[in-house]
């Protein structure tokens, strides 16, 4: 009876073994496929996620590679232009003072930024030294003089002694020789005591013209040498009228008359304009700076313009009929000669340009553009033809 208990049982638990057995087996099944796809999905997720990142950055790199531009359309240019150009200033009238004579500076009047009329005694020179010179060059006078007196008596009466057959005539010649002799002695004399006082009038420093005194290079005391290196005493300018000088381009020479108002502004006074007149030029082109001179002349009685400061001039001239303008800053210096960069089709375009008068802000076109271009503002030093690039829309019209 027990023997078919447990046969019995093993027939039960037999069956029961073989189930979990199965059981075990598809749980692990399912885990292995689990995992499968799990990595599966991971590396379609990778794939995805860098195909993501790839076609965005082509997307990044497609639309950095359009370049934003501003562009402006060429504009007819206007009955007249204003050349704006920069200038120096200097005085009217401008001199070195300097001494002519040797001593030391005894006294000074003026000082820097001191105005002066012609005439006016600048400084005092002693000369110690040319005062006894002159002295002993009087005194040398005195004795020429008297021995010129002396022969003249001497001569007269070898003459009247001639007459009576006296004497020879050898000795007569003698005697008038002499006297010749002593005249031209005294004349040296003479014009040496000139000479010394002429020197010694230099001992008053004056000045030669109505200015101001910009530099007093002297002082009480000071060695004066008037020799092959002399040293300056003052520097005096006449500020009243002033030339201004300003290189004018080869290209705008032509327009250039004497006579034509101008405009003068500086920094120094941003809200006040200074008028001049253009009086004259140099009549030939610095084949250096390919420029003419030239020179206005400005009424500066306020005394507001400085010599030896900075302005520019705005000369008023005439353009070529219907000629077109444009703004300097679209100009592209190249090995090949000047460009502008034109937008077309949504793309850059270098074209060559021939340019007739410079402006200074802008420039005259004679070929290369039309009115209907958009020439690009600013164009980048790398702007190639072909390039992609797109209009702001604040871009000039």
């Amino acid at each position: 009876m027990t023997t078919e208990i447990i046969e019995n049982e093993n027939d039960i638990v037999e069956p029961t073994d073989k189930k979990q057995g199965k059981t075990t087996l598809r749980v692990v099944s399912i885990v292995a496929i689990v995992v499968v796809l799990a990595v599966v999905g991971v590396i379609i997720s990778g794939i995805a996620s860098r195909r993501a990142a790839a076609e965005k950055l082509v997307r990044t790199s497609q639309i950095s590679a359009v370049m934003p531009v501003s562009v402006v359309h060429p504009q007819f240019s206007s009955a007249a232009e204003e050349l704006v150009l920069p200038s120096n200033i200097e005085a009217y009238v401008e001199a070195p003072i300097y001494a002519r004579t040797h001593g030391y500076l005894k006294k000074w009047y003026f000082d820097i930024g001191a105005r002066v009329h012609q005439g006016d005694l600048l400084a005092e020179i002693e000369t110690p030294e040319e005062d006894q010179q002159l002295a002993q060059a009087r005194a040398d006078l005195k004795t020429a003089q008297a021995n010129l007196n002396l022969a003249q008596t001497t001569a007269s009466r070898w003459q009247n002694l001639l007459k009576k057959n006296a004497v020879s005539k050898q000795e007569t010649d003698q005697m008038v020789s002499d006297l010749a002799a002593k005249e031209a002695m005294a004349d040296a004399s003479l014009a040496n005591v000139r000479r010394l006082e002429q020197l010694q009038s230099y001992e008053k420093v004056y000045a030669p013209f109505d200015g101001v005194i910009t530099a007093r290079q002297t002082d009480v005391g000071a060695l004066i040498d008037a020799g092959s290196s002399p040293k300056e005493l003052f520097h005096l300018a006449a500020i009243d009228k002033l030339r201004v000088y300003v290189a004018v381009p080869e290209v705008s020479a032509g327009q250039i008359r004497s006579g034509v108002r101008v405009v003068l502004t500086s920094d120094e006074f941003p809200n006040q304009v200074f008028h001049g007149t253009i009086v004259r030029n140099s009549n030939a082109i610095d084949s250096a700076s390919r420029t003419l001179n030239v020179e206005v002349d400005v009424d500066n009685t306020g005394g507001k313009l400085l010599p030896g400061s900075y302005a520019f001039v705005h000369i008023k001239v005439p353009q070529t009929a219907h000629a077109l303008t444009i703004p300097a800053n679209t100009l592209l210096f190249r090995a090949q000669g000047l460009q502008v960069g034109v937008v077309r089709a949504g793309r850059a375009e270098l074209v060559p340009i021939t340019i007739g008068h410079d402006y200074g802000a802008t420039v005259e076109v004679s070929s290369g553009v039309r009115q209907t271009d958009a020439v690009i503002l600013d164009p980048s030093d790398s702007l190639m033809s072909g390039a992609p690039v797109v209009v702001r829309k604040e871009s000039q019209q």
